[in-house]
């Protein structure tokens, strides 16, 4: 855009409400396609494991819990980088003995001093360490 005005048009039925509003909607359009193609890509949402309606009303909600829940974890950590990013961080972490938010803190830039180290402890699962 070269911040000059521009004329456009846009088609509606809708005759009661104002042009802004219908511009205003335009413009949430785009965030919501860019939400779900967030959630589509990352989280899988489009490999349904059953097709029939509550099967899928299921996993989409599903979907959008995890979805919530990694965005509370990326404000509560203080996460700059993108969703795709953070879930890539976690999916590696989550069966690990590591703790989430140092993981996110050393992840987060390449500038970072603290570096991560395993512990043959963290080769095994809870309960099953060799004795």
């Amino acid at each position: 855009m070269d911040g000059k005005p521009k004329r456009m048009t846009f088609i509606t039925d809708n005759f009661e409400w104002a042009a802004s509003s219908i511009c205003d909607l335009y413009k949430a359009r785009w965030a919501i396609e860019v939400f779900f193609k967030e959630i589509k890509q990352t989280l899988q949402l489009s490999d349904f494991m059953g097709y029939n309606e509550n099967a899928v009303l299921w996993q989409i909600w599903a979907a959008l819990l995890t979805y919530i829940l990694l965005r509370f974890v990326a404000w509560q950590n203080d996460w700059k980088h993108t969703f795709t990013r953070l879930f890539t961080v976690l999916r590696g972490v989550v069966w690990s003995c590591l703790d989430m938010g140092s993981v996110l803190k050393c992840c987060g830039t390449a500038s970072g001093t603290v570096r991560m180290r395993a512990a043959p402890e963290q080769a095994y699962l809870p309960g099953f360490a060799p004795s």
